[in-house]
């Protein structure tokens, strides 16, 4: 579990990211990719600790591998809607 300020706004703009693209047509080893990218920035920049970026990189990791996270919610019909 992310506990750093840092860390966790870094994690909400990756999964943030993550999901748009994918809501724009790209595919899980696009997501990867940039999922790499993302992180080879922030490790060339200094930005957090290395064991941070490590943290971020297994949370992200398990996002991106969670399909329940890239499913589109479905409507409700009004008659499925009435027996809840």
């Amino acid at each position: 579990m992310l506990q750093d300020t840092q860390t966790i706004r870094h994690y909400q703009k990756l999964t943030d990211a993550l999901v748009e693209m994918w809501n724009r047509g790209y595919r899980f080893d696009d997501l990867r990719l940039y999922l790499d990218g993302y992180l080879a920035a922030l490790r060339h920049c200094n930005s957090l600790e290395p064991y941070l970026i490590h943290r971020l990189e297994e949370e992200a990791a398990r996002y991106i591998h969670d399909t329940s996270n890239f499913e589109m919610p479905q409507p409700q019909t009004q008659a499925e809607s009435d027996y809840y």
